[in-house]
């Protein structure tokens, strides 16, 4: 239901005539509060648990970059180690001692994804034929291939294991432009490159890969940039097949991310395939990462799976609305409730009005039902209310083994408090207009207030200090109503000390002097004061001015304080005086008694 159809509907009850019965505008107000109130903590848990769901996944991005490149180094690192290998024989290598040291790179179990590591040496037409010779003793059918007109020869000397890349055996890597650049841009730079994207010809599958290559140079030279191409004797190299290298990277299954890389306008690998049970057609979360990959460029697509959605799909925003609106409801209730009983009571004291031609006594007692009513409806919804916080906890027990499990989502408890702190609001609204509804009524018998008394007894109450209450009176006791008049005292103290900033210790100074047969009370506090613009707000119904970490309040408190006042014939203000603190004045009758002065008020 839209907010603006709930305005119509109470503007529309508000319209009607009087007989029938019409909500307050105070009332709406409430509904229309409380509601934008449900819905913007709604909207708030959606935009949180969003935020948390897009960290998720730049989290799990971030992993699989880093998994990429941590990989890519390590298999750096056994290049490395191949040319200190070669390096540390005078510039060469036998093809007896390459497979001894590829035996201790135990490539299966420490290189994941490799497909072997061999020797490329760099030759020009001069030294083709005892390089041949050389390579004949080891094994006699060894021949370069294929033919080709660069003037760059770089055959592949050694590769292990043999038996599964034994046709890779003597091919010339210059035969082939993205073969040939990387090597040729490792040796001019000293540095590890990769090839743009190839076919392994020891592949049968055919699938994309690519040749990682680290120079090799004679030991005894330098290794500037200008002797580089000179200086070079070859290349220590690992090819890959893209798709096993991220088989051994981390399984497709144990991750909530799926990708591609694409080598400029070719696809190294896809994920993105619909056959793939784990594919979601329409990611939550998707992004592009150009990553700078020795000396290429490789363009991850990454996207969230369908396990990335399992497992972060909540439902505590729709918990949060309809919990809030199920409360929402039974306002709604209440006030409809409320007004038809206002209409039906207002129909009732017509008639007995113009029956009893408006005695004063029926009137009152006419008022006296239908705030007995008001209290009985207020508190009748304790009972739904109840049912409310009564069935949180049964939630909260039987999800105790979730709470409990290491899946736990703390989130869910989060919102049963919120439900239970909703529960509390309410019973905290019902129990203020029930409060309220008892204002003014006559307590028979009640001794008279002591000041000194009250003061005692609302330091113990609040557990203050003994120097928290100031009390400056030449009134020692009054004897008119002390039930309200000590339900005044407790209010205006207690939201003294509700609203106090804590930036000093807490004072508040109580005096009362006589004013003819009235008595004039004052209570001053030294918090942060009100502000003009609220001194007539702060006195209407369910109004309040919340401070950054103040308790919550239900805006009843000073209503009662103000009604009782007028009730016997006086009237309270609010002042903020240059000292600062807020300064409430009232006064109260000294003689008679509170059915006489509340008679006399009704009859002027």
């Amino acid at each position: 239901m839209k907010i603006s159809n709930i305005i119509q509907f109470f503007q529309n009850l508000w319209m009607r005539p009087r007989k029938v019965g019409r909500i307050s505008a105070p009332h709406i107000a409430l509904v229309v509060l409380s509601l934008t109130l449900t819905l913007s903590v709604w909207q708030f848990s959606k935009a949180q648990i969003a935020s948390r769901t897009q960290a998720r996944f730049d989290t799990s991005v971030s992993r699989l970059v880093d998994l990429i490149e941590d990989r890519m180094s390590l298999h750096e690192d056994a290049l490395w180690a191949g040319v200190s290998t070669i390096e540390s024989h005078g510039g060469d290598i036998s093809r007896d001692r390459w497979q001894a040291f590829a035996k201790t790179l135990r490539l299966e179990e420490k290189y994941p994804g490799i497909t072997g590591i061999g020797v490329i040496h760099f030759l020009n037409a001069n030294s083709v034929g005892d390089y041949l010779k050389t390579r004949r003793l080891e094994r006699a059918a060894f021949d370069i291939f294929p033919r080709h007109d660069h003037r760059d020869i770089m055959p592949i000397s050694f590769i292990e294991p043999e038996a599964e890349n034994a046709a890779a055996l003597g091919l010339d890597v210059a035969h082939e432009t993205n073969r040939r650049t990387a090597a040729i841009a490792s040796r001019d730079t000293g540095t590890a490159q990769i090839s743009g994207p190839i076919v392994l010809v020891q592949d049968k599958a055919q699938t994309p890969g690519f040749l990682f290559y680290a120079p090799v140079y004679h030991a005894t030279d330098a290794n500037d940039g200008d002797t580089r191409p000179v200086d070079a004797v070859g290349a220590v190299y690992a090819p890959f097949v893209v798709h096993k290298l991220i088989e051994g990277l981390l399984a497709k299954e144990r991750r909530n991310v799926h990708f591609s890389i694409s080598d400029q306008d070719v696809t190294l690998y896809d994920e993105h395939l619909n056959t793939d049970a784990a594919n979601d057609p329409d990611p939550m979360f998707a992004t592009q990462v150009l990553l700078s990959m020795y000396g290429r460029e490789w363009l991850l697509d990454m996207r969230s799976n369908a396990a990335f959605r399992l497992q972060n799909s909540y439902a505590q925003p729709t918990i949060i609305l309809l919990a809030g609106l199920t409360i929402e409801g039974l306002i709604i209730v209440l006030l409809i409730m409320m007004s038809r009983a206002n209409a039906h009571s207002e129909r009732y004291a017509d008639k007995v009005t113009a029956q009893l031609k408006l005695q004063t006594q029926d009137l009152k007692n006419t008022n006296q039902e239908l705030e007995q009513f008001a209290y009985v409806a207020s508190h009748d919804l304790k009972t739904p209310i109840r049912g409310i916080a009564g069935l949180t906890e049964m939630i909260r027990e039987d999800l105790e083994g979730y709470f409990a499990s290491p899946s736990n989502n703390p989130e869910v408890g989060h919102n049963l408090d919120r439900i239970m702190d909703r529960v509390a609001r309410m019973n905290a609204l019902t129990q203020g207009i029930m409060e309220l509804s008892k204002t003014g009524t006559d307590a028979a018998d009640q001794p008279k207030l002591e000041f000194q008394e009250a003061v005692d007894a609302l330091m113990l109450d609040f557990e203050l200090d003994q120097t928290a209450i100031k009390l400056n009176t030449r009134v020692s006791s009054i004897a008119f109503d002390p039930f309200n008049l000590r339900r005044i005292l407790e209010n205006l103290v207690g939201n003294a000390i509700k609203y106090h900033d804590g930036k000093r210790p807490l004072l508040i100074t109580m005096e009362a002097v006589q004013a003819g047969d009235r008595c004039r009370i004052s209570i001053h506090d030294n918090g942060p004061g009100i502000d003009p613009r609220y001194h007539t707000r702060i006195f209407n119904m369910f109004q309040t001015l919340r401070l950054n970490g103040a308790a919550e309040s239900t805006g009843i408190g000073l209503a009662i304080v103000k009604k009782a006042v007028e009730r016997h014939g006086g009237r309270i203000t609010v002042a903020s005086p240059p000292e600062g603190g807020a300064l409430f004045t009232f006064d109260w009758p000294l003689f008679g008694s509170p059915s006489s002065t509340h008679l006399q008020k009704k009859a002027a």
